[in-house]
């Protein structure tokens, strides 16, 4: 099974519990870049002082600081053994950042890429109940997905590393079929 991998999906297809549950069954570490920045934040550091000022003034993080974060996690001890990225890389530049990042030893193995339809989407964040979550919220957010990240699926399908997963379902309808496409 591949133990260098990269989830996409758009908002709402359940990327972030996928990715959860299935490092949990494999025993490789989660590596989401909103779980990153908190931490960042939370600890001071220099890169999440820097990126805190750019997220209050409400702009997006910009790559370097993003990619440093990357370069530092997988520099962790526990990413020896593999990881799972979650939210990185958005864009197809931070795709190539990527690859420099890591290097041919440690080249991403499998790009998992969670497919809900619109609709279903949009519903699954709006039942969530979250106050920032109105519908047209949440369209923008999937329009600002799709524009930014499908040059990136486009690429990853280039390479021979993307497959398609329907993200429609029971979480654990969903994981099986994630696992059974690694296991292929």
């Amino acid at each position: 099974m591949g133990r260098r991998l990269l989830m996409l999906g758009p908002p709402g297809a359940g990327k972030g519990t996928q990715a959860e549950m299935l490092c949990r069954a494999i025993g490789i570490p989660h590596v989401s870049t909103g779980v990153m920045l908190r931490d960042h934040v939370e600890r001071g550091t220099e890169l999440g002082t820097r990126a805190k000022e750019i997220m209050d003034a409400g702009d997006l993080v910009p790559d370097d600081i993003v990619i440093a974060m990357v370069e530092e996690r997988l520099a962790a001890e526990d990413a020896a053994c593999g990881f799972l990225l979650d939210g990185f890389p958005r864009t197809r530049p931070q795709a190539e950042a990527l690859v420099e990042v890591l290097g041919p030893e440690r080249a991403l193995e499998a790009v998992v890429n969670l497919e809900a339809p619109d609709r279903e989407v949009v519903e699954r964040i709006l039942s969530r109940g979250r106050s920032d979550d109105t519908e047209e919220a949440v369209r923008t957010r999937i329009a600002v997905y799709l524009e930014q990240t499908a040059p990136l699926i486009e690429y990853y399908e280039t390479a021979g590393l993307l497959t398609r997963v329907d993200g429609v379902g029971e979480i654990d309808e969903v994981l099986a079929r994630v696992v059974a496409v690694l296991a292929a």
